[in-house]
C-alpha cells in the first residue's frame, strides 16, 4: 500500500477509499507473543513425529499437552513454516434400499457393533504377514490387531474369545465374506454366545467403512513407513501404534479426542512420606 501511494502521489485517505480498505489496516502492527518461538518449535516437532496429521489434529495434541491455542493460530504457523497438510480422502456413498433405508446398521452405543477385517503385508525377507484388525464402530476404539504368519478361522475364534472375556460380547459383528469369517465353526460359535453376524455385499468394502478407515490410517501412519525384519518386531510396533491410536491420537469424529484416553492421576502438591 505504501509503495502504491508513493507511485501515484495520492494521500492515504484517498487510496484507502478507492480500494475499499479501512485506514486502520495501515496502522496495524502484528504483535509477536512471547511463546511464539516455543509454540512454533512444538508444532514442527509434532508435525515431524506425526507426518500425516493436519493442523487441526496437531491443535488437539497441543491442547492435550497444556497449550492454550486455537486452530487459526496453529494454521498460521503451519503455513508460515511451509508444513504440508495431508490430502483428504474422497467420500464414498452408501448403498440404499428402495424404501430409503440404509443397508448398513449404524452403531447406537458402545459394543453395539464390532467390525473386523484382515490386512496383508510382508516382512523384509518376503514372508507373508497377516493382521486381524477389530474395531468398535461406536467408540472407534481399536480393540485388537492380531499379527501372525497365517491366520485361520480358529485364530479368529481365539482372538474373539479373549476380547469377549475382556469387553463382553457385542450385539453384532460385521465382516466381509472371507472364508475365515463365514466358516461354519465361527458362525456356530457366534450363535451360541448370542452375537449376530453382518456380512457386507461382495465387492463393497465401503459397507465396512469403520474398519476400512482404521486400516487406512494404520497403513498411512505406520505400515507404509516401516520395514519389518521379523514377526516379533512387527507385533511390537503395531501394538504400540494401536495403544497410541486409542489413548493419544485425536479423532476428528470424536471432537478431536482419542477413542479411549487413559485417566491421568492427579499430582499431589504435598511430598509423599517415606
Amino acid at each position: 500500500m505504501e509503495t502504491l501511494r508513493q507511485q501515484l502521489a495520492v494521500s492515504e485517505r484517498r487510496l484507502c477509499r478507492v480500494l475499499g480498505h479501512p485506514r486502520s489496516t495501515q496502522r496495524y502492527r502484528p504483535q509477536i507473543r512471547d511463546d511464539e518461538a516455543a509454540l512454533t518449535q512444538q508444532i514442527i516437532q509434532l508435525a515431524s513425529q506425526y507426518g500425516r496429521y493436519g493442523y487441526r489434529r496437531i491443535t488437539a495434541l497441543l491442547r492435550t499437552a497444556g497449550w492454550r491455542v486455537n486452530p487459526k493460530r496453529v494454521e498460521r504457523i503451519w503455513r508460515q513454516e511451509g508444513l504440508k497438510v495431508p490430502k483428504k480422502q474422497p467420500k464414498r456413498g452408501r448403498l440404499w434400499l428402495t424404501d430409503g433405508s440404509c443397508i448398513r446398521l449404524r452403531p447406537a452405543y458402545r459394543h453395539h457393533v464390532w467390525a473386523y477385517d484382515f490386512v496383508a503385508l510382508r516382512t523384509t525377507d518376503g514372508r507373508a504377514l497377516r493382521l486381524l484388525v477389530v474395531v468398535d464402530e461406536y467408540s472407534r476404539e481399536c480393540l485388537a490387531i492380531e499379527g501372525a504368519r497365517h491366520l485361520r478361522h480358529d485364530d479368529v475364534l481365539h482372538c474373539l474369545t479373549a476380547l469377549f472375556v475382556h469387553h463382553g460380547s457385542p450385539a453384532y459383528l460385521r465382516s466381509d465374506n472371507g472364508s475365515e469369517f463365514t466358516a461354519k465353526a465361527v458362525r456356530q460359535w457366534l450363535a451360541r454366545v448370542g452375537v449376530q453376524t453382518l456380512f457386507i455385499e461382495p465387492g463393497s468394502p465401503w459397507e465396512n467403512g469403520y474398519v476400512e478407515s482404521l486400516i487406512g490410517k494404520l497403513r498411512d501412519e505406520l505400515l507404509n513407513g516401516e520395514l519389518f525384519f521379523t514377526l516379533r518386531e512387527a507385533q511390537v510396533l503395531i501394538e504400540q501404534w494401536r495403544k497410541h491410536y486409542n489413548q493419544v491420537r485425536p479423532h476428528s469424529a470424536l471432537g478431536y479426542k482419542p477413542p479411549a484416553p487413559t485417566a491421568r492421576q492427579p499430582v499431589s502438591p504435598y511430598p509423599q512420606c517415606a
